[in-house]
């Protein structure tokens, strides 16, 4: 067995898939079944932050292992999974099943490969006109628009919270946000740092 060979099994090996949750009952079930048939190897973690419904209890059924975070705000949710839980490729994912499952293969990929530190799963080229409403989408090209003038970038999804991550940058980054900001900050910090990003539709 060669090197490289050693190393991509290494890497599958180890997946994480973590799913911040918020009073998520209705779906959390579904999402945790949906990356566990594309990822069957991986482990998957449900964190509740202060759930009042029964987000837990199904995220349970579904065979998902719990992490609790009581300091309100997904960035914290965030900032704690990172913290925890081990693994060489991470991918994050809503509860709320707002991205695809079937989509992760191609989002692993340019991290497994080691193209790059963290890629993104963009909404904007095939569902720019549907799946927003407008204040989100005039935020995100606004932010966008920032952020890519001050890096001279070329990123077209910023807020997006479909990302797999290597391990190297998971443990690089020092997160700062306590609540939605957290997608912007992990896209900054990837950039302040060096660190690559690939996109993928």
């Amino acid at each position: 067995m060669t090197d490289e060979s050693k190393n991509k099994k290494h890497y599958v090996r180890k997946v994480a898939v973590l799913l911040p949750c918020y009073n998520e009952e209705k779906t959390i079930g579904k999402v945790v079944r949906d990356f566990r048939k594309q990822l069957p190897d991986s482990d998957i973690y449900v964190y509740d932050n202060n759930s009042t419904d029964k987000t837990v209890e199904k995220a349970k059924e579904a065979g998902a292992t719990i992490g609790y975070e009581y300091t309100q705000g997904k960035g914290n949710v965030i900032r704690r999974m990172f913290r925890e839980v081990e693994a060489d490729i991470y991918v994050m994912a809503d509860g709320d099943d707002t991205y695809p499952a079937e989509s992760v293969h191609d989002l692993i990929l340019p991290v497994l490969e080691g193209r790059s530190h963290m890629s993104v799963g963009t909404r904007l080229d095939i569902h720019e006109d549907t799946s927003f409403r407008l204040l989100h989408m005039f935020g995100n090209k606004l932010i966008r628009k920032i952020i890519n003038l001050l890096y001279k970038a070329k990123l077209r999804d910023i807020l997006s919270g479909f990302r797999c991550f290597d391990s190297f940058y998971v443990n690089s980054i020092p997160l700062l946000s306590s609540g939605f900001e957290v997608e912007t900050e992990l896209t900054l910090q990837a950039l302040d740092k060096g660190f690559t990003i690939s996109e993928v539709p």
